[in-house]
């Protein structure tokens, strides 16, 4: 497996110096927030791409995947979300990324059989966008879809090998789901696996990894298991939590708790 970090642990961090921390630190890969807030969005021109892309790979580090904010149940017209993610589409295939992170962000007051259906929907008509630009579109299990059998009820439908899952190992835990029941539901659309820890139920502060309760040693086992050899991205959440340790200095102890944990489950 392979290790990247978000830079949602490191709002507004220049790419440079993104690019310092993670081939200082080990790390192969990062998940970039596309936001207006942040050096990477799509609202970059071509040679601001072209000059990020060309960054990354003098570094030797990869661009895993740009994690957007289109929210693909949500309630509303088709278009306005469709062309959202088609914008992330092109972004990531700019960067030389292979994934997109999109969430549900389904209504709580409409049926789910109804929400299924409109996220069903765009991710069948975006994953032909994706198809042709080489880049995957990612459910993460997140909101109102938060365990792997809530997103298995979407992508099921979809059918489409470009459309896929995003495990966001916080959630399905909160989703009181166990990560061999994650896996199993999500192992034909696995994309890649955000970790990241947490003290409790209540307190979703992030915390070092290995430094909280979220079942991390469970994820990789089942993982390396399964022979699955992809992406653990940790997923900081510093952005959301001003209170939290700053992530460069956690970085180096993180990864190699990480190595850890695929030791003892080889």
């Amino acid at each position: 497996m392979k290790f990247a970090f978000s830079t949602l642990g490191v709002p507004g961090l220049p790419v440079t110096d993104v690019l310092a921390l993670a081939t200082a630190h080990g790390y192969h890969g990062v998940e970039l927030r596309a936001h207006p807030e942040e050096p990477v969005h799509p609202g970059l021109g071509p040679a601001q791409r072209s000059d990020i892309a060309a960054e990354f790979k003098s570094c030797g580090v990869e661009v895993l995947g740009v994690a957007g904010y289109a929210r693909v149940a949500a309630p509303g017209e088709d278009a306005p979300v469709i062309d959202e993610v088609r914008q992330l589409l092109q972004l990531a295939h700019d960067l030389g990324a292979p994934f997109v992170r999109v969430f549900p962000g389904a209504d709580p007051d409409l049926p789910v059989a109804e929400s299924d259906a409109i996220a069903a929907r765009r991710l069948g008509t975006v994953a032909e966008d994706a198809s042709a630009l080489g880049v995957r579109v990612l459910l993460e299990t997140h909101d109102s879809h938060r365990t792997g059998a809530d997103a298995i009820r979407v992508l099921g439908p979809v059918g489409h090998r470009m459309a896929g899952a995003l495990w966001d190992v916080m959630h399905t835990w909160l989703g009181g789901e166990q990560p061999a029941e994650t896996y199993a539901a999500l192992a034909p659309h696995l994309g890649y696996v955000q970790v990241k820890d947490i003290a409790s139920a209540e307190d979703t502060t992030p915390l070092p990894l290995g430094a909280g309760i979220l079942p991390l040693s469970d994820c990789v086992e089942v993982l390396s298991r399964h022979g699955w050899d992809g992406w653990l991205c940790w997923e900081y959440e510093k952005r959301w939590y001003e209170s939290a340790a700053p992530l460069p200095g956690l970085l180096q102890a993180g990864r190699e708790h990480l190595a850890r944990l695929l030791n003892e489950s080889a």
